[in-house]
């Protein structure tokens, strides 16, 4: 007989994600599928921070902020080895937000969301401090350092998708939901693979629409609900450069437009500086960083740092799509709320449907449990307590949370024909995992073919059977970062063996659906 799951998911990015594993972990049966590969869209196009969002405040968005605030550390501690602090250093830039106004921000955020083990803010003298050198000279005196942390944000959903899939979920890469049937009881839904153009139908009690960008389709189309699309879509561009100074602290710079931007330590060797915010129109697969918005963001950084950025100088650029919750009216894009909105249509006799709006990385997991509280009237297997997500770690996290460099030696030791760089690169991503990567490895050779950099096969491997990659893209530019260190001679390499080893490699729930 075939399977009724209890939930449907739409979309393999961090909200999607997110909702599969808690619901998978509580006793659910849960299909999840994604049109392309895991964190492909906005997912992977984030600025990369955990973080409460300070200029949040300005907008009254005090229930977000504090939520994300106490999300912080509670991510850090599930995920150590993707999560960690960093420090933010702001300077006062005269003519802009008064000092009293940041320093009532700050206080706020110190104290809004039960900061534990994250240092509190402090006053900079940035003619003293070495944060003050890489910035014009003397045209800012004074600045603050608050906490928040970094996140490898693609790495966070596959680790997500892993979890829920180890938990009992199928999760589908590359399967689009092309149509769907509503019943009164349940939901019958035509995927189709991308790759072999193969159909097939499921059924379950009930549907998740977490399609970011593509919430608003998914729901026409799809769904056929006919109902006005609830998404404004922001565009927010960001350029990779080579680092442009030494000290490991951030920069949050304000601009003349009220915008704010970050200049991040990125990858040990290069800088990333962003984001822009502005109204996009057009399929959210297209979007790539304007002209104007490299323009743009090359010239706010000219008026904090006493060296430009050149176009001739960015290595990288990438662009998302903001799926923002559409409160109707006119507005600017940085002013959209980044909060998450909920919309649950069922009942009298109707399948249940939950449209997921808006949302941000930090607050995935509360979103997660929201939705399935919502949902819970309709999905009485939710067997286990509401909240275990944040106790229990994602796959390599099982590790204390000041425990990193103590995995880090232990890896030295253990595989000493490492190089430092390769060790600290596979602890970073893979955590207390990176053992099963490296297995019974004692030399370069056994680690199998070598593709560039520090890739070799049974990294890739690992990768095509445990977390769904298909193409070079998925490795070089989700999982890992590599594209940033590999030519493209040996990326194509890389995607021509792919092809040729993936029939060996299914990850048990593709196999499995």
């Amino acid at each position: 007989m075939d399977t009724i799951y209890d939930l449907a998911v739409i979309g393999g990015g961090i909200n999607g994600c997110g909702i599969a594993r808690d619901a998978a972990g509580r006793g659910l049966k849960v299909l999840l599928c994604e049109q392309n590969d895991l964190a492909s869209g906005t997912s992977s196009a984030a600025t990369k921070l955990i973080h409460g969002g300070l200029r949040y405040l300005e907008h009254y968005e005090f229930r977000l902020v504090r939520e994300a605030l106490m999300e912080r550390e509670v991510l850090w501690g599930i995920a150590p080895h993707i999560v960690w602090p960093l420090r933010f250093v702001l300077p006062y830039h005269k003519g802009l937000r008064p000092a009293w106004m940041l320093r009532l921000g700050l206080f706020l955020y110190d104290h809004l969301g039960g900061r534990k083990r994250l240092p509190a803010t402090r006053t900079l003298d940035l003619r003293r401090d070495v944060a003050g050198k890489p910035l014009k000279a003397g045209e800012f005196d004074k600045g603050f350092e608050y906490s928040d942390c970094w996140v490898d944000d693609a790495r966070m959903v596959a680790l997500n998708a892993r979890d829920a899939a180890d938990r009992g979920a199928v999760v589908l890469t590359r399967t689009k939901a092309v149509s769907a049937e509503r019943g009164s009881s349940e939901w019958s839904l035509t995927l189709q693979d991308r790759d072999s153009g193969a159909s097939r139908t499921v059924r379950a009690k009930a549907v998740v629409n977490a399609a970011g960008p593509w919430a608003g389709s998914v729901l026409n189309t799809t769904l056929r609900q006919n109902t006005a699309a609830k998404v404004r879509l922001v565009q927010g561009s960001h350029i990779v450069v080579p680092k442009i100074y030494d000290h490991d602290r951030c920069y949050i710079f304000q601009n003349a437009d009220n915008r704010i931007f970050f200049a991040i330590p990125y990858e040990a060797d290069f800088t990333l500086v962003g984001t822009t915010d502005r109204d996009y129109v057009g399929d959210p697969a297209d979007v790539k960083a304007s002209d104007e918005e490299i323009d743009y963001i090359c010239g706010a950084a000219a008026e904090y740092f006493s060296t430009p950025i050149r176009k001739a100088d960015i290595v990288w650029t990438y662009s998302g799509v903001r799926p923002l919750y559409d409160k109707g009216g006119e507005g600017a894009a940085q002013a959209a709320t980044r909060d998450y909105v909920l919309d649950l249509d069922g009942g009298a006799g109707r399948a249940p449907l939950l449209s997921v709006f808006g949302g941000k990385l930090t607050t995935y997991r509360k979103l997660a449990e929201h939705a399935l509280q919502i949902l819970g009237p309709h999905l009485p297997g939710l067997d286990r307590e509401v909240g275990w997500t944040g106790r229990t770690p994602l796959p390599g996290g099982d590790f204390p949370i000041d425990g990193f460099d103590a995995l880090v030696a232990a890896l030295r030791r253990d595989w000493p024909f490492l190089t430092p760089r390769h060790v600290h690169r596979l602890a970073r991503l893979y955590g207390t995992t990176a053992r099963t990567i490296l297995g019974k490895a004692r030399s370069l050779d056994d680690l199998g073919r070598h593709f560039g950099d520090t890739l070799y096969a049974a990294e890739v491997d690992h990768l095509a059977g445990a977390e769904w990659a298909r193409q070079a893209a998925d490795v070089l530019w989700r999982r890992t970062k590599l594209g940033l260190r590999l030519t493209p001679a040996e990326a194509e390499a890389l995607d021509v063996y792919m092809a040729d080893r993936l029939p060996e490699i299914a990850e048990p729930t593709r196999a499995s659906a």
